[in-house]
């Protein structure tokens, strides 16, 4: 039983330390316009998630989702996020498709993590990714916003679907 568990202790030295070499010669070809692999998207997917789910604080979104908040996340989201998150007359970035990791597309697919986890990645933001720490530029109140509007997605008043197809920062 000894020599059993030097063995997997030694075999996982030796994956440990090959996957190490494999790296550091530079056999991972880490290019943003190639497609990252099933593994790779697959760890990273993982770990992401546990990132959130372990260091999100629960806390409840203090922004109640009526016509003007909506509104106000839908000009913070059209002017701060849109460019790689995609908008109704845009709904696959271009701009967003071309980072690895793709920046989700939120005019086809809804943020499926908690309104505190999404609150959490917008203002931390995620590293090696393009997803910038939004905590230095925008208020609390204003992510919020924004994360109220992403969770209302679905059934955004007229008003809010309109201002979602004006240019950025045109504000009335």
């Amino acid at each position: 039983m000894k020599s059993f568990v030097a063995g997997i202790v030694a075999t996982m030295i030796v994956f440990t330390f090959g996957a190490w070499l494999y790296l550091r010669l530079g056999y991972a070809d880490l290019r943003a316009n190639l497609p990252p692999s099933w593994l790779e998207t697959q760890l990273a997917t993982t770990a992401l998630n546990a990132s959130v789910a372990r260091h999100a604080p629960s806390e409840p979104n203090p922004i109640t989702p009526t016509e003007d908040n909506l509104l106000d996340g839908g000009r913070l989201y059209r002017d701060k996020c849109a460019d790689c998150h995609g908008r109704p007359d845009n709904p696959v970035s271009d701009y967003g498709a071309s980072f690895n990791p793709r920046a989700p597309q939120f005019m086809q697919a809804y943020p499926r993590l908690r309104e505190d986890q999404v609150f959490y990645l917008i203002k931390n933001g995620v590293r090696r990714s393009a997803m910038p720490a939004w905590s230095n530029i925008m208020a609390d109140s204003e992510i919020w916003q924004v994360v109220t509007f992403l969770d209302h997605l679905n059934n955004l008043p007229p008003a809010v679907q309109q201002e979602l197809h004006r240019p950025a920062g045109s504000d009335p």
